[in-house]
């Protein structure tokens, strides 16, 4: 089916960076967007970034200015740059994509399985 792959999370000092890599694969007929979202312990799956296959960007008003969404569409691939971290990025990210499978007639959300960022003061 799809698969999301993603990489780079791990523990920062606060002010630091950190950048994130996810890559799509399997039966892939295109991918309308592509992106992150964050859940934070007791709170709600938000999203940080994402990228439409025509470069269009989104992101949350708490990032904006820390944060740059990147993709390669040749290769499924989306990273996320974060600059400037603070302890309240601390979350499991988790890759997005919106995939229509080879063979199907609609688009379906694909996710990956999640890395944590945790920011330390």
């Amino acid at each position: 089916q799809v698969q999301l792959v993603e990489s780079g999370g791990g523990l920062v000092q606060a002010g630091g960076s950190l950048g994130l890599s996810c890559a799509a694969s399997g039966s892939i007929s295109s991918i309308a967007a592509m992106g992150w979202y964050r859940q934070a312990p007791g709170k709600q799956r938000e999203l940080v970034a994402s990228m439409s296959s025509s470069r269009n960007t989104d992101y949350a008003d708490s990032v904006k200015g820390r944060f740059t969404i990147s993709r390669d569409n040749a290769k499924n691939t989306v990273l996320m740059q974060m600059n400037s971290l603070k302890p309240e990025d601390t979350a499991v990210y988790y890759c997005y994509a919106k995939v229509l499978r080879a063979g199907s007639g609609w688009y379906r959300d694909y996710w990956g399985q999640g890395t944590q960022v945790t920011v330390s003061s």
